[in-house]
């Protein structure tokens, strides 16, 4: 619509200027004349016609000329036209497919997103929508193919294709995949949120705990979890680190990485239980004996009183001066007089051994209690009351595995 108006406006400024210049040379008796020679032709016209002839030659070669160009571009006009019409429909795909995949519709969604891909704007998002929707399915190879497309597009670096990979890979257990990918990508995006999460989560499900434990600085300091998150999860993976170091059965390791534990974990009462079971486990109680009785003085903890009566100590006399002067705040506590019994015996002190099982099994029966008395009994030749103390333990021990099997039941 334009260029007509720029013609139309041209063409009335030519026919004015022509009636200009003729009202112009009116003026003259002799109005001019054009001579134009060609071998033996010659043309002979006054100014004015010769004028309007020039105006319209050009306009008549200004309109060839366009026609010529209109039909020169006609076929790259309709491409691009036939492209648009492609490009719109693939945007409807997508569209259809990302609505399609919400609503469950896999197989539906994976069809019409990956017939309209080549021709979108944004093929990664029909690869990666129609992976998720091959996986969802079940169709892992397709998921594979798909996956292979999209990075085929984008380029091996590509952040959100191997986020999508690697989300896949752990939804599908595919663990090793998963890790492999993300590794990766924390090379070339060490403090990317999405990676860090994602690399917690699979070490976490792998238990991989030195892993988990190399990444927990990155984690506080991207701000990928919540100050309360990081605390968690440094207590589990400390306290699974611990764990995991009683398996080489060297004081000198777990002692090592207790030292690397920064202190506000160390000062937790789990981890503390933790490391003090684990030093004892592979024999090493006597290294912990007085840090032991120092943290139940600030800490009263059964668990610990149970560890502390573990330790395979080369001077149980003074073990068992350790554990008597709590019993001036705790001499009814069931758990303290059963681990005197047990250090008692240790010093093979029945007599006083005796005093305090029977003393402990009054105020709270447990299995291990009567165990211990009936075995200190039988040291002293009771054999009948030894027999008694066995015989309770027993059934001590039956009823609460009636009482296991009753709650198992009741639950189902």
């Amino acid at each position: 619509m334009k260029n007509i108006i720029y013609f139309l406006g041209a063409l009335c400024i030519a026919v004015a200027a022509a009636f200009l210049i003729q009202s112009w040379l009116a003026t003259y008796d002799d109005p001019g004349y054009v001579l134009i020679g060609l071998g033996h032709w010659s043309i002979e016209t006054s100014v004015i016609v010769f004028a309007m002839g020039q105006i319209i030659g050009f306009f008549l070669l200004y309109i060839f000329f366009r026609l010529l160009g209109a039909l020169v571009r006609l076929p790259s006009k309709l491409k691009h036209k036939g492209k648009n019409i492609k490009f719109n429909r693939s945007q409807e795909a997508l569209i259809s497919g990302l609505v399609d995949s919400a609503e469950g519709n896999w197989e539906k969604s994976e069809k019409i997103l990956i017939k309209h891909a080549s021709n979108s704007g944004a093929p990664l998002l029909h690869y990666l929508t129609a992976a998720r929707a091959a996986q969802s399915r079940g169709a892992i190879e397709k998921r594979d193919e798909y996956l292979r497309k999209a990075t085929e597009q984008s380029g091996d670096t590509d952040i959100a294709v191997g986020l999508t990979q690697a989300e896949l890979h752990l939804s599908a257990n595919q663990f090793d995949q998963a890790l492999e990918t993300l590794i990766k990508l924390h090379s070339i995006d060490s403090g990317h949120a999405s990676i860090l999460k994602l690399l917690h989560q699979t070490y976490q499900r792998v238990g991989d705990w030195e892993g988990l434990r190399n990444l927990i600085p990155a984690l506080h300091q991207n701000k990928v979890l919540m100050e309360a998150e990081v605390k968690l999860l440094e207590t589990e993976t400390f306290s699974r680190l611990l764990k995991q170091s009683v398996e080489h059965n060297s004081a000198d390791k777990i002692q090592q990485l207790w030292d690397s534990i920064p202190e506000h974990v160390q000062s937790l009462q789990g981890i503390l239980t933790i490391y003090y079971a684990a030093m004892i486990k592979v024999g090493a109680g006597a290294k912990v004996e007085d840090a032991l009785a120092k943290t139940i003085v600030k800490h009263w903890d059964e668990t610990l009183l149970i560890l502390f009566s573990s330790i395979k100590t080369q001077d149980s006399q003074k073990q068992l001066q350790t554990a008597e002067q709590w019993l001036a705040v705790h001499s009814g506590n069931a758990v303290l007089l059963r681990i005197l019994g047990k250090i008692c015996i240790k010093c093979q002190q029945m007599e006083k051994a005796e005093q305090y099982l029977t003393k402990s099994v009054s105020i709270e029966p447990t299995v291990a209690a009567y165990q211990m008395l009936g075995d200190v009994l039988r040291e002293k030749g009771d054999k009948d009351k030894a027999s008694d103390s066995y015989r309770k333990g027993l059934e001590l021990a039956s009823s609460e595995v009636v009482s296991r099997v009753e709650g198992v039941v009741e639950d189902l």
